[in-house]
This record gives C-alpha cells, structure tokens and sequence, in this order.
C-alpha cells in the first residue's frame, strides 16, 4: 500500500446564487451558512467509488459516472492520469430541485477534498474543467455560474475556460429565500424553448454591463438600474408559485434587485446593508406562506467565502 492510500481529507461547498438574473449560465456569487460536505478518501484501486450520500429522502446515483462528484473526480483522474483512486461519502446541505447550486456543490466539494490528498495539489482555479465536467451530469450543460464562486468565493464570472472575481462592497449583502417546494433543473430549462427578440438580448447585455460597472466601481446605482432579469425570469416565473410576490416584497424593501436563483424556485436579492436584508427577510418569506409554502432563508455577503477543507 501506498504511504498515502487510505488518507481522508474533507471539504464543504456553500451553496450559490446562479444567473445572478443577468448573467444567464455564467455568473454567481456565494452564500454563507449552507451548503454540501464531501469526504475523500485515497484508495489503492484505480477507480472512483461513491461509498454513501446522506442527507437526502431522494435517491441519488451511487454509480460515480452518474454522480456530480463521481464524473468531477473521474475526470480529474482522467486528466492526471492518477494511478491511484478516491472513495466518496457525500452529506447534502443543500436541498434538490431549490436553484442553490446542490449538484455543483457536491462536485466542488469533491475536487476540493480529492486535491488535497494529490502529491502535488492542483491551483483553486485548475478544478474548474472537472467541475464543469461533474456539473454537467446533472444539468445537462457545461455552465459554470454556480462553480466559479464555490470554487473561489464571491461574485464570479464564469465563461467556458476562465473564472474572473468580481469585486463587490464588503457591506453588500444578498437574501435567499428558499420555498418549500421543488424545481427540477431540466424542467426550468425547457421553458426556455422558442424564440426571443433581438430586443430582450441588447437589454439583457446593457443590464449585465451596468450590474459589472457597477460593482467594479461600488456604485449601487448602477445596479439597482441594471440587476433585472427582462430574458430569462419572465419564462420561469410562473413555474414558481408566489415568485412574484416575494420578489416584489424585496424590492419594497428596498433591495438593489431582486430575481430567481438558479433554476428555482429559491429568489435572491441584493442589499447595500445587512440590515436592509435581515428587515426584508420577513415580508419575503410572508409572500411564499401566502401561497401556502413555508421557507428558508440566508442572509450572506455577496463576497461570501468559497468551498474550504474542513
């Protein structure tokens, strides 16, 4: 047996904010306070192995191909041609179907944990490509607006090859508010289908250029003008039931913007004060219970830490 085989390291992934409502597939930013815990374990066998996954009344893959975290670390090894293999146990945080970013979670968690445990451990941003590659399993897609900021924390950019932080004020905060309630990620896609004007795409990129300017330059204007989602949100909305209603109680308290999370249901919203957010926690949360849905809610900051070794 090798001097290393049978050491177990552990890493935790926070949930995340995908779309950030402009940025459709390629921006996010992290959220404190929630989120998945993978366990790695180096085994001798030249395989991926997902041992156990808790935390979850739906049954997961336990076939690592069809897993997040088991096709992220099959493509690491892949990669790195490891003569050597990772045994996984997963504990979700985070809950299925919410639009928090679970599936990433478990395979940013499972990279963190799995490179630290390599002879020679990998830079944070070098994961990227085997995230994309385990996220795709669940979502179909290669996007990586959930990844980039659970891998480095914050607001991120997330194009095909490359993560880019996005500086934001330190008092800035975020509210996530999570219904009880499930949408599946290949559903909220589909509504998606058809055909879209011109118009909505020139909007959709004046509204990301003003919600970037805007956090680059601290100027909460500028978001409040841009951070509205006129291409994606209005498709989705009505899978959501009392989407409108809690997004319209954020932005009476004030919020810069407000928007859904992901794929759904769970709505975020940003505030320049954690106060601001922590006031409208309650009136977003009125709006999902009027529609008979209890909830969940998370007061972050935007630059919100990434996936960390426990």
């Amino acid at each position: 047996m090798s001097a290393r085989a049978g050491q177990v390291a552990r890493a935790f992934s926070p949930a995340s904010v995908g779309n950030a409502a402009v940025g459709f597939d390629i921006l996010g930013h992290a959220i404190a306070g929630v989120g998945d815990t993978v366990s790695v374990r180096r085994i001798e066998a030249p395989e991926v192995r997902i041992s156990a996954i808790r935390g979850t009344t739906f049954a997961l893959p336990l076939a690592a191909p069809d897993n997040t975290a088991g096709a992220a670390l099959i493509a690491l090894r892949d990669a790195l041609a490891l003569p050597f293999g990772f045994e996984v146990e997963i504990d979700k945080g985070i809950a299925l179907g919410s639009g928090m970013g679970g599936s990433a979670a478990s395979c940013v968690a499972a990279l963190v944990a799995a490179n630290a445990l390599l002879d020679t451990p990998l830079p944070r941003a070098a994961l990227y490509p085997f995230a994309l590659t385990g996220e795709a399993v669940a979502s179909g897609g290669r996007h990586g607006d959930n990844l980039g900021p659970m891998l480095l924390g914050g607001l991120v950019l997330s194009t095909a090859d490359r993560l880019v932080p996005i500086p934001v004020p330190a008092a800035w905060h975020s509210l996530l508010v999570h219904p009880d309630a499930v949408l599946e990620t290949r559903r909220a896609r589909a509504a998606l289908q058809g055909d879209y004007v011109l118009g909505e795409f020139v909007q959709q990129s004046a509204h990301l250029a003003l919600v970037l300017c805007g956090c680059f330059n601290a100027d909460a204007a500028l978001v409040r003008a841009g951070l509205r989602d006129v291409l994606v949100e209005p498709r989705r909305a009505s899978l959501i039931a009392g989407f409108a209603g809690a997004r319209d109680a954020a932005l009476a308290a004030g919020a810069m913007g407000a928007s859904i999370s992901g794929a759904g249901p769970s709505v975020f919203a940003w505030f320049e004060q954690r106060e601001q957010a922590l006031a409208a926690q309650a009136a977003v949360q009125g709006a999902f219970a009027e529609v008979g849905l209890p909830s969940q809610a998370w007061v972050s900051p935007l630059n919100a830490p990434g996936a960390q070794l426990l």
